[in-house]
């Protein structure tokens, strides 16, 4: 199968898809951080090359929930999250039959559709919390691979993964590259992803 991960820089979707036998590439305005089939450049100049199935993970700074609060105090950055949902609206609506696009919960839910699935690394083997949206077309939303359970818990109860502070917010502290470090695939989502998905 021919398959487009669009916005990848680190090489693990494709990677994981090449593991299985497909013809995987990625694409992004970075190099790969891995070797490997790699498009640095425009994913909009591509996307009609006859894919089979994409996997797109759009940037989430100007759609995420956590940053749109910015949007009424900083000026142009309403305009540069309008830019970003046509982008996110652009892979969408690309002529590839199956196509499954991730991201934070954030506007997309409200300005084009709701998601058809929320997942968390969690579920598929990784003692992480990062709850992540798909949305699909022409794919089953994926089953998880290896539920985990809870190490510790929150001071209010709730559970606490390995990523995350006694109050819930993630360890990961500010840095150039934390937008980096927080925009990677996890193993075993991957995996099901290539697994489930990369049936033709």
């Amino acid at each position: 199968m021919r398959v487009l991960v669009a916005c990848e820089f680190s090489g693990i979707v494709r990677d994981a898809f090449r593991a299985r036998g497909h013809d995987a590439v990625s694409c992004d305005l970075l190099p790969s951080e891995r070797e490997g089939p790699h498009i640095q450049g425009d994913v909009l100049a591509v996307l009609s090359d006859g894919w089979e199935l994409m996997i797109a993970h759009p940037p989430c700074q100007y759609l995420t929930l956590a940053g749109l609060h910015w949007n009424n105090r900083v000026p142009g950055r309403r305009e540069k999250t309008g830019e970003a949902l046509a982008f996110v609206r652009a892979l969408l609506g690309a002529p590839i039959p199956r196509i499954a696009l991730e991201n934070p919960v954030g506007c997309i839910s409200t300005h084009i559709r709701k998601p058809n699935q929320i997942i968390q690394p969690y579920q598929f083997g990784h003692p992480e919390s990062k709850q992540t949206c798909l949305w699909l077309k022409s794919l089953s939303p994926l089953v998880a691979t290896n539920v985990l359970q809870p190490e510790a818990y929150q001071l209010n109860g709730r559970p606490r993964w390995r990523n995350q502070t006694p109050t819930g917010q993630n360890r990961l502290g500010p840095s150039a590259n934390r937008w980096k470090l927080r925009s990677l695939t996890y193993q075993g989502i991957a995996d099901a992803m290539a697994t489930q998905w990369g049936v033709a």
